[in-house]
C-alpha cells in the first residue's frame, strides 16, 4: 500500500503543476491545417519560419507539415491580413481547391451562457477562421458570457450539377451481409473510387448497413440480358510441360484443351514454344458475399511474390479469383480471397488486416498528447497524515482503482521515453464530479490532444466524449461502461458480457464430443441459460428451488442426470454466492465417484463452466480446492500476470507488486501509446491494426457502427492444480 501513498503526493503536485496558468507567457498553439506551410504560418503570427522551429523541434526546415499538428508560436500579435486554410465547409471531395469567401454583410450575435464557439460555428454555418477574422479578441480570449460578436454572412453556395453521365452508373442496394469491400470487388473498383462516387460514406469508418443506396458504375456487358461470352488467354507452352501440370495450374481438362488447340494432335503433342488457346474461368460477380470470401486491399509496393507468400495461394489462383489481376498489381485494388484461406493475418469484417509490429514501428518523430481524467479525490485525503491517508484510499474504490490505474499508465511512460518517444501528458482529478470534469473540459484546448483516458464515472466520461467529438479526440474508457454514450469517438476497453459468453460458449462447442451438458441457472441468469440451451438444444436443465429464505437444487435428482460412461460439463450460472456455494460441493462430491462400485470401475467425472464469472464466484465461502477439482473454467477480461519485465519495472520504482488496475493501466496506456508513436491518430490505426496483447490484457477494437469502439478480445481461463491457466 505505501506505493499508493507516495503516488498520492506525486498526483497532488502534478495536478497542482498543471491547473496553474502561464498568463505571463506570450505565446501561441497553432493546430496546422491540411496545405499549410511554416512560412504561411510565420507570416500569419508576425514572426520568423525559425523563431517557430526554436520551439517545435520535431519539425524541420523545408519540411511538409503534417495536418492537425499542434505548434507552438511565439509573438505578441495576429497580422491584420486574412489568412485562408482549407476549410471544413467543403464535403464534397471530389472539389480540388477551396476559395476564401467574401461575406455581403454581417449580423451580431450575443453569447449566451454555455455556448461554445464550435456551438456558433454551427449555428450560422461558418468556419472558426472565419469567426475569429471578424472578432479579433477571440484570438487571445476565451469566449466569454454577454459578449458581442460580429457574424459574417455569405451567399448561399450554387449547387455544382453532376458531371458524371448517368447512362454509365447505377444504384446499388446493400445486400445483407455484404461489405463495401466485396462491393469494390463486385464492381472492379477501389475503395477510394467508391468514396468519389459516395461521399456520404465515412471516411474513416468501414460500417455500411443493409438496404443503403450507392451509386456505382455499370459492369460492363451487364447491358445485355443473358449474354454468354467465353474469354481465353493465349499461353506459351514452357519446356518440359505436360497436361496434367496444364490441369493443375488453370484447373482446366486436358480434353478440353485438345478440342480448343486441334493442333496439339497435328503436331504429336504439346511442344515447347507452341502458343495455346486456354479458357479463362470467371466467377459469376453475383455470388461475391461475405458467406464465401474474404477481402484484401493491396498496399503500396506489394508484388506478386509477396502476395503469394502471404496467403498461401499461386498467382494462377489469385487471378482465377480476381481476373483484372491480369492487367497488373496496383495498390488499392480489392482482392478476393477463399474464406477458409489460412495465413499469418487476421481477419475482421471479411477485410484481411496485416499483422504490424507495433515496437518495431515507432516514430520518434511524434509527440503524442494525452489527458488524464480520473478520481483520485484529493479533495477527500489528509495528505499531512498518512496513516489516514492509506484508511481512506482502502475505503474508497475511486481512489484505489485511479491510483492503481495511474501507476500503471506511469510505467508505459517511461518505457515509451526509453524508446525515444515523447509524451505530453496532463493529469486532473476529476473528484468523481461532472461540474468539475466541465471546468476542466473547458479550461483546456481538447483540439490539441491525440487522446483522453478516463474518466471513471458514466456522467463524466459521456461529457468528456462529447466534448471531444468536436475535435474527434479519442477517449478511451478503461472501465466498464455500460451507458447511452453511443459516440464514434470512445474506446471501450472493457469486453462486453455478450461477448464474454460467445467466447466461452464457442470453446465448449469446439471441444463438444460426446459429454452430457447440464445447466444449473436461477431466475436472474434466464439469459445465460437461454444462450447455452440455444447452443446445445440436447443440454438438460436442473430445477433451482428459490425459495423466501433458501435457494439450491436436489442433489438426488442431480445424480439421477449425471453419467459415468461419458464425462458431465455443468454450466453453473448465477450471482448468488449461496447458490454456487452449495452447486460447487455438490459436484464435487459427486466428482471420481463411482456409483455402482460392484457394476465396475466407472466413475463420475465432472468438469464446471460458466459464461459470466461474476464476483459472487469470488465469495470467501467458496472452496477453490473444490474448483480446482472442477477444473472451473471461464472467460474473462484479463488474465493472471506472471513476472516479465513490466513487474520488474513496477517493483523497482514502487517497491511493491502491481494489482490488477495496474497492470491494466499499464497495458491500455503501453497500447494507446505505440499506436500513437506508429501514427499520431489513433481512429484511423484501429482501422487496420488487429489483436494486441500486453502483460494481462488484449485489445482487439471494431467499430459498431456509429456508437464507438468495442474490445472483442477476451480470454478462456481454468483453475487446475490450485493455479489459473490460460486456455485461450
Amino acid at each position: 500500500m505505501k506505493y499508493i501513498i507516495n503516488q498520492v503526493y506525486i498526483i497532488s503536485a502534478f495536478c497542482l503543476l498543471v491547473s496553474c496558468t502561464a498568463l505571463g507567457q506570450k505565446f501561441h498553439t497553432h493546430e496546422v491545417k491540411a496545405g499549410e506551410t511554416l512560412e504561411g504560418i510565420s507570416k500569419f503570427y508576425g514572426v520568423t519560419p525559425a523563431n517557430i522551429l526554436q520551439y517545435n523541434k520535431e519539425i524541420k526546415l523545408g519540411q511538409q507539415l503534417r495536418a492537425n499538428t499542434i505548434l507552438v508560436v511565439p509573438g505578441v500579435k495576429i497580422v491584420t491580413q486574412p489568412f485562408t486554410p482549407v476549410s471544413n465547409l467543403s464535403k464534397d471531395i471530389m472539389q480540388d481547391s477551396i476559395v476564401a469567401r467574401e461575406p455581403v454583410g454581417f449580423t451580431s450575435h450575443r453569447v449566451r451562457k454555455r455556448e461554445t464557439i464550435f456551438g456558433i460555428t454551427q449555428q450560422y454555418k461558418i468556419t472558426e477562421e472565419e469567426l475569429k477574422k471578424y472578432n479579433k479578441e477571440l484570438y487571445a480570449s476565451p469566449l466569454k458570457k454577454k459578449m458581442n460578436l460580429r457574424i459574417p454572412k455569405y451567399k448561399a453556395p450554387q449547387k455544382q450539377e453532376s458531371t458524371l453521365n448517368s447512362g454509365d452508373y447505377e444504384k446499388y442496394i446493400v445486400a445483407p451481409k455484404e461489405t463495401r469491400w466485396s462491393i469494390a470487388h463486385k464492381y472492379g473498383i477501389a475503395i477510394d473510387s467508391m468514396l468519389v462516387l459516395n461521399p456520404e460514406l465515412s471516411k474513416t469508418n468501414n460500417y455500411i448497413s443493409e438496404g443503403f443506396e450507392l451509386l456505382m458504375p455499370k459492369i460492363a456487358g451487364s447491358t445485355v440480358s443473358n449474354q454468354v461470352t467465353q474469354l481465353f488467354i493465349s499461353y506459351t507452352v514452357p519446356a518440359k510441360m505436360n497436361f496434367y501440370r496444364l490441369e493443375q495450374e488453370f484447373n482446366v481438362k486436358s480434353d478440353e484443351i485438345v478440342r480448343l488447340n486441334p493442333e496439339i494432335l497435328e503436331r504429336g503433342g504439346l511442344k515447347e514454344g507452341m502458343v495455346i488457346r486456354i479458357p479463362e474461368k470467371k466467377v459469376d460477380p453475383g455470388v461475391i458475399n461475405t458467406d464465401n470470401y474474404i477481402f484484401y486491399e493491396v498496399k503500396p509496393k506489394q508484388n506478386e511474390f509477396r502476395l503469394t507468400r502471404k496467403f498461401g495461394m499461386t498467382w494462377a489462383e489469385l487471378v482465377q479469383l480476381n481476373p483484372d489481376l491480369k492487367d497488373g498489381l496496383k495498390a488499392g485494388m480489392v482482392l478476393k480471397l477463399p474464406k477458409n484461406n489460412v495465413g499469418d493475418f487476421e481477419v475482421r469484417n471479411s477485410l484481411v488486416l496485416d499483422k504490424v509490429n507495433l515496437l518495431d514501428s515507432i516514430n520518434v518523430g511524434v509527440t503524442p498528447k494525452i489527458l488524464f481524467l480520473l478520481p483520485f479525490r484529493l479533495d477527500k485525503l489528509n495528505l499531512s497524515d498518512k496513516e489516514l491517508s492509506m484508511s481512506t484510499i482502502a475505503k474508497r474504490n475511486d481512489s484505489k482503482y485511479s491510483l492503481g490505474l495511474y501507476s500503471g499508465a506511469l510505467v508505459a511512460l517511461d518505457s515509451l521515453k526509453a524508446l525515444g518517444v515523447s509524451i505530453d501528458v496532463k493529469t486532473f482529478d476529476n473528484q468523481l464530479d461532472l461540474i468539475r470534469t466541465k471546468q476542466i473540459l473547458q479550461s483546456e484546448n481538447l483540439g490539441g490532444y491525440n487522446a483522453i483516458f478516463g474518466p471513471l464515472d458514466i456522467p463524466s466520461l459521456k461529457e468528456t466524449a462529447v466534448q471531444a467529438s468536436k475535435y474527434n479526440v479519442p477517449v478511451v474508457a478503461p472501465v466498464p461502461a455500460k451507458s447511452a454514450i453511443s459516440l464514434n469517438n470512445v474506446f471501450f476497453s472493457y469486453t462486453e458480457e455478450p461477448v464474454l459468453r460467445k467466447h466461452m460458449l464457442d470453446y465448449v462447442e469446439k471441444l463438444h464430443t460426446e459429454e452430457i451438458i447440464l445447466v444449473i441457472a436461477d431466475e436472474k441468469s434466464k439469459l445465460e441459460r437461454e444462450g447455452i440451451i440455444k447452443r446445445f438444444p440436447n443440454a438438460q436443465v436442473v430445477v433451482v428451488k428459490e425459495e423466501e429464505k433458501n435457494i439450491g437444487i436436489n442433489r438426488d435428482k442431480l445424480q439421477t442426470l449425471l453419467s459415468d460412461q461419458v464425462p458431465n460439463w455443468v454450466f453453473v450460472e448465477s450471482k448468488n454466492f449461496k447458490l454456487i456455494s452449495s452447486v460447487v460441493s455438490i459436484l464435487n462430491s459427486f466428482n471420481n465417484i463411482a456409483f455402482d462400485p460392484l457394476e465396475g470401475e466407472d466413475k463420475v467425472k465432472v468438469r464446471m463452466f460458466t459464461t459470466d464469472k461474476n464476483p459472487s464466484f469470488d465469495n470467501d465461502v467458496i472452496s477453490n480446492t473444490h474448483l480446482s477439482n472442477l477444473n472451473f473454467t471461464y472467460p474473462s477480461v484479463y488474465k493472471e500476470v506472471v513476472n516479465n519485465s513490466f513487474v520488474e519495472q513496477y517493483r523497482k520504482r514502487f517497491g511493491d507488486d502491481p494489482d490488477r488496475y495496474a497492470v491494466r493501466g499499464f497495458d491500455l496506456v503501453y497500447d494507446l501509446l505505440l499506436k500513437l508513436a506508429y501514427k499520431n491518430d489513433l481512429i484511423d490505426v484501429s482501422r487496420f491494426i488487429g489483436e494486441t496483447e500486453y502483460s494481462g490484457n488484449k485489445f482487439d477494437y471494431e467499430r459498431k457502427g456509429v456508437s464507438g469502439y468495442y474490445n472483442q478480445a477476451s480470454y478462456i481461463m481454468m483453475i487446475d492444480d490450485l493455479r489459473i491457466k490460460e486456455l485461450q
